[in-house]
């Protein structure tokens, strides 16, 4: 019985762990860019007490064998890069990838990360940053005297300036893909990091080679979808209620062999 008591113990562990993801996709139902996660599991080592097919008789094998689990674990936890809902703002600042891709960013200790969140602002100089102030790659400087933006569904960044009755091109803004994006690594403020399971960036212009295009004034919203995710939770409840009852009724026979010695 001692087995039992651990095999429960993994199916309470792992179902902690899916409760924790399904509880980190609804606090991110409202987060710009946000991929919800899933948890994945798999089963534990077998205890091999008879290999299917050997020999039973001198004349005959076993069909089934006798293999008692471990219980079970989560193994990864793995991103859905699904489209998000449009949301329109009116902001031109405020862009949305329509398809795959990511914008590049420039992190404070030179390194890149990248993000599906398009909230650009300008800072102190005019160039387009993130909310945290880390800066947009390409960088594109808008002007003092820009009286008006537009960003081309290619990423082209171009300004109306006073006096002036041409667009001026300041910069062309690129969208970079991934082989496998959900290789990428998490580290918060709605940023990836590039890892060796999400292959080496890819970057191009919008709308070309399977890359999404841009769209100015709209936002991409989480792909959380909070009906969906209730329902996981609850599931989750579920199963652990159950290994916790496992491991109650495990307990109690435990103690009533006790009890008869």
């Amino acid at each position: 019985m001692i087995p039992a008591l651990w095999i429960c113990k993994t199916g309470l562990d792992s179902q902690q762990t899916n409760i924790s993801v399904t509880s980190n996709n609804l606090a991110n139902a409202s987060t710009v860019g946000y991929k919800k996660s899933r948890a994945i599991f798999e089963d534990l080592l077998y205890q091999k007490v008879n290999q299917p097919g050997g020999r039973s008789t001198a004349d005959s094998f076993l069909p089934e064998g006798l293999m008692v689990g471990a219980g079970s674990r989560v193994v990864a936890t793995q991103k859905n890069f699904a489209q998000g809902d449009v949301e329109t703002t009116d902001n031109t600042l405020d862009l949305l990838i329509k398809g795959d891709g990511f914008f590049e960013i420039e992190m404070p200790d030179g390194t890149t990360a990248y993000t599906r969140n398009g909230q650009f602002t300008r800072n102190e100089e005019g160039t387009l940053v993130t909310a945290e102030g880390y800066t947009l790659l390409p960088q594109i400087t808008i002007p003092e005297d820009a009286t008006g933006i537009s960003i081309s569904t290619d990423g082209q960044v171009s300004v109306q300036t006073a006096g002036q009755t041409q667009a001026q091109d300041i910069g062309q803004i690129t969208v970079t893909n991934f082989i496998n994006p959900a290789g990428l690594e998490p580290i918060g403020n709605n940023l990836y990091l590039e890892t060796s399971a999400s292959g080496n960036p890819i970057q191009g212009v919008a709308g070309e080679n399977g890359i999404g295009t841009i769209r100015q004034g709209q936002l991409e919203t989480s792909n959380v979808k909070v009906t969906e995710e209730l329902v996981n939770l609850i599931q989750a409840q579920r199963v652990y209620e159950m290994n916790s009852k496992v491991l109650t009724t495990v307990d109690t026979m435990m103690g009533s062999l006790i009890q008869s010695v």
